[in-house]
């Protein structure tokens, strides 16, 4: 297990972490004993062939999945422990979700897609439109708030849900393959916004399969078999600024 660096507090901690399925009468390994602490302020990229335990891994830390063996803990909390209500209010107070396909609704603006996560809280904020403006203010969409998916570009509709996964003001940033469905010229937009967003103090884990988004990074978690095989540790990060 790597060093945890100085000072900062763990907000992801896996011990013995495991997930298995059953697929007829072979036993699927997805995780299979991963140890593991990323702490506040990271920049993690989790590589991997496809079944590698990647996704699997991320789901885990998103307290969307449960494990089979060992237990993982996020800000803290053991995820064993706590009943649905508490799990859901965890992912949508404390973790911000960022997915390949932008899962935007069509018919809806910028700025009521980036409204959704407030709603599923007790009561939308007085505040709710400010906080959404604010958090399409750091993905620089501010003039796009009332454009609707459809007339906006791939990069556009990407950064739109980076918003919607800032606005609850989360602690981790969950991306897996955010740049899946991107150009490559988009793709170092998006990776660039990442960036900006983990130097002012964000927590971020990325799945990737492409070595030039894991450069981004400054760790890298390679997986393998359902086991971290390889993990650089943390490092500055070998993209551009």
């Amino acid at each position: 297990m790597t060093e945890r660096p100085q000072g900062r507090s763990p907000v992801i901690e896996a011990k013995g972490l495991c997930r298995h399925y059953q697929q007829g009468s072979e036993l699927i390994r997805a995780l299979d004993g991963v140890d593991v602490t990323i702490c506040e302020g990271e920049f993690v990229a989790v590589m991997g062939a496809s079944g590698s335990g990647k996704s699997t891994f991320m789901n885990m830390c998103g307290a969307l999945d449960h494990p089979t063996a060992g237990n993982i803990k996020v800000a803290g909390q053991e995820l064993a422990e706590m009943d649905n209500d508490a799990l859901a209010d965890l992912r949508n107070r404390y973790v911000g979700f960022v997915f390949q396909q932008f899962n935007l609704l069509p018919r809806t603006s910028a700025l009521n897609n980036v409204m959704l996560p407030l709603r599923y809280r007790r009561g939308l904020p007085a505040d709710a439109e400010a906080r959404c403006m604010h958090a399409l203010e750091q993905v620089d969409l501010a003039d796009r708030a009332s454009h609707h998916p459809n007339e906006l570009s791939g990069g556009q509709q990407q950064r739109v849900a980076i918003a919607r996964a800032l606005v609850n003001d989360p602690k981790l940033i969950l991306a897996d393959e955010p740049t899946g469905a991107l150009d490559s010229r988009t793709t170092v937009d998006v990776m660039k916004l990442f960036q900006r967003l983990n130097e002012g103090g964000m927590t971020i884990v990325v799945v990737t399969h492409e070595n030039e988004v894991a450069g981004y990074a400054h760790r890298n978690l390679f997986f393998r078999d359902g086991k971290i095989v390889e993990d650089t540790g943390d490092r500055a990060g070998r993209a551009a600024s």
